[in-house]
């Protein structure tokens, strides 16, 4: 795994964007970072931390407060709006391949509610379902009490330094560094796998199930046939009754039922076509008769008068006609004059003359009506009116006899209608014997629908009784197996028991050695620590001095203490061999010089193929950076602003004579 930059924004001391890049260079492993105490070192690895683990991060300053609060107070006060945000860029082996991950995690406050988002980026392509899943994503890459080990500050040396306190951070390195958790696990899965193989009473519960359904079918059984039964007596009795009341049907039709029950009916078209009739009658006398109907009582005279019209209007036009022919003649014989010989013109005179007598005889007629155009106009649309008033005429005169036919009818029908009291006691029986059908149509339903459902019942009794059966066929094949599950897995967590302690054993020898060698190379007094044992029980560390007795780790110096520490860390990754970064912060406190100089010229650099070096300017000094510099990669310095409160990353490192910028 290789960090490769972080950028933080907003958060703690870091007012705006503040990136820092982390690669190292070949043979260069070490990011040199320093500042004074309070300029944010500490933030430096809580951002990292915090960018991968989230409320999981265990940052220094987070304390006993809830992860709301933390990122609250983790936005720097000059910041607007409130939000605040780290992102890291990674790249590390996942799957078999070489992947770049970006992580950007940000919030912001908003009133008492904190918001925060997680985006995670794979080969610089936001991938949603690892960003949804990024807290056991992360696991997989980089478990946290992996993280633990390799991002470490003061307060793990300490607590490593102090031997109360160390066994359990030994034996928690151990288990997921080392692998052994993982032994574990499989032990444990092994155990839920035989209680799940023994618990199990199918083929007893497969028969207790199979004796239940056939006792619901021998019940099923008998309600079937009970239903059955009362259907088909049902079904009788409705009958019956059927018939009897087709029977009272009869004998109340005879006694002219339907006639009574129609009464009402009868009388009420009665009375609508007595109204028509009426109505039929004032229409005829008072609207048909007032209109031209009566003028076909003078059909002859209609006609004569329509002769007389014409041969008066002939005679007019004969006349008018006569007239215009004269003053014709007039200028046609002025025009002739005596270009034609006289015979000629003669004969032309004489057929004038004759054309015009002819034509005025026909005019020759008395005039007696003196009709006007609107009169005759009118005399020639007369026959339609007519045809029109007499078709209506005679529509009304059909509807009013069939109206008179009907009214016969009725009255007929009435007449045969029986008085109430000689037919009350048909109508009584007759309800009576319907109410009981009905009742007995209502019941016969339920019984039927009764009989569907217990049809229905044993259908399905049928088969779940055949899928029990098939059930418990297949148990009784795995019932075998199962046992052989059992067998097996007894052996297996045996045998997993036994790897396991060999394997710790192994692993402890393997860490007495490189944790030893580790420290020797960091100790200023020289066979001051003998030999080295782990407990593989309690995980306990016991020292054995120059004189092969035990070391009481309270006869140490604090500073050798604190050496102890950095070298059970440091063998821990030895034997681990996990090619992770080490973030190392504040290192130095509480050591001589001799043993500063140990750790920056045997340590720093061999640590990890990365190395963040968090220092103050009391720890690497301008000597040390001078030996440290053949292995630095990149330098950098935490600057305060007593007036902003903010901080600021120059690059270069140095506070006396040396400043050295990689």
């Amino acid at each position: 795994m290789l960090l490769h930059e972080i950028t933080l924004e907003n958060f703690g001391a870091y007012k705006g964007k503040n990136p820092v890049s982390l690669a190292p260079k070949a043979g260069r492993p070490i990011i040199l970072i320093g500042g004074l105490n309070g300029c944010g070192k500490t933030t430096l690895l809580d951002a990292i931390q915090l960018a991968l683990y989230g409320s999981r991060a265990r940052c220094s300053g987070r304390g006993n407060r809830s992860y709301d609060s933390f990122l609250r107070d983790s936005v720097n006060r000059q910041a607007t709006p409130r939000q605040a945000g780290v992102k890291l860029w990674f790249s590390t082996t996942a799957e078999g391949q070489q992947r770049h991950y970006r992580v950007e995690r940000y919030w912001k406050v908003s009133g008492k509610s904190v918001r925060e988002t997680l985006s995670v980026f794979v080969n610089g392509e936001l991938d949603k379902a690892i960003s949804e899943t990024w807290a056991d994503y992360v696991e997989d890459l980089l478990p946290l009490e992996v993280a633990s080990l390799f991002f470490f500050d003061g307060e793990k040396i300490e607590s490593l330094a102090d031997p109360d306190r160390a066994a359990p951070v030994i034996e928690s390195a151990i288990q997921s560094l080392l692998g052994l958790s993982t032994v574990e696990q499989l032990r444990t899965d092994l155990l839920a796998l035989q209680r799940r193989q023994r618990v199990t009473q199918e083929d007893k519960d497969a028969l207790e199930l199979i004796a239940k359904i056939e006792a619901q079918l021998e019940e099923n059984e008998v309600t079937r046939a009970d239903a059955l039964q009362r259907v088909a007596a049902a079904k009788a009795g409705l009958l019956h009754e059927k018939k009897e009341l087709k029977a009272v049907e009869a004998t109340f039709a005879k006694a002219g039922g339907d006639l009574f029950r129609r009464r009402a009916e009868l009388e009420a078209q009665k009375d609508q076509a007595e109204k028509r009739l009426v109505s039929i009658k004032d229409t005829l006398a008072n609207a048909v008769a007032a209109g031209p109907l009566p003028l076909l009582l003078l059909k002859s005279q209609l006609a004569e008068l329509r002769r007389q019209v014409e041969r008066e209007e002939e005679a007019g036009r004969a006349e008018r006609l006569v007239d215009a022919l004269r003053e014709r003649d007039k200028e046609i014989l002025r025009l002739l004059g005596a270009g034609i010989p006289s015979g000629e013109l003669e004969k032309i005179v004489q057929f004038l003359d004759e054309d015009r007598a002819h034509r005025a005889a026909k005019a020759d007629v008395r005039p007696v009506l003196h009709m006007s155009a609107t009169g005759i106009k009118q005399l020639s649309s007369l026959d339609q009116v007519l045809e029109v008033e007499e078709r209506q005429a005679q529509e009304l005169l059909a509807e009013s006899a069939n109206l008179r036919e009907q009214l016969d009818a009725l009255d007929r029908q009435l007449a045969g209608v029986p008085a109430e009291d000689a037919i009350a006691e048909v109508i009584a029986r007759q309800a009576k014997v319907r109410h009981r059908v009905s009742d007995l149509e209502r019941e016969l339903r339920g019984m039927e629908e009764a009989h569907a459902a217990s049809v229905r019942e044993h259908e399905q009794l049928i088969v779940a009784r055949d899928r029990a059966y098939a059930r418990r066929a297949k148990g009784l094949a795995e019932v075998e197996h199962r046992a052989r599950v059992v067998s097996y897995a007894d052996r297996t967590r045996n045998s997993l028991e036994k790897f396991g302690q060999l394997l710790l054993q192994r692993h402890i020898s393997r860490l007495e050695v490189a944790v030893l060698d580790s420290l020797n190379r960091l100790m200023r007094k020289e066979g001051l620590v003998k030999d080295l044992r782990i407990d593989t029980a309690k995980f306990t560390l016991t020292l054995v001095g120059a004189d092969g007795d035990e070391l009481d780790p309270a006869r140490l110096s604090a500073g050798e203490r604190q050496l102890l520490a950095v070298s059970l860390l440091w063998g821990l990754a030895r034997v681990a061999g996990n090619r992770l970064p080490s973030v190392i912060d504040t290192p130095l406190g509480r050591l001589d010089s001799r043993h500063r100089q140990n750790l920056v010229e045997r340590y720093f650099p061999q640590a990890s193929h990365q190395v963040l070096l968090l220092s103050t300017d009391e720890e690497i000094d301008d000597e040390l950076l001078k030996r440290l510099m053949p292995s630095i990669a990149r330098t950098y310095t935490l600057v305060y602003n007593d007036t902003t409160f903010t901080t600021s990353i120059e690059l270069g490192y140095g506070w006396g004579k040396t400043r050295y910028v990689a």
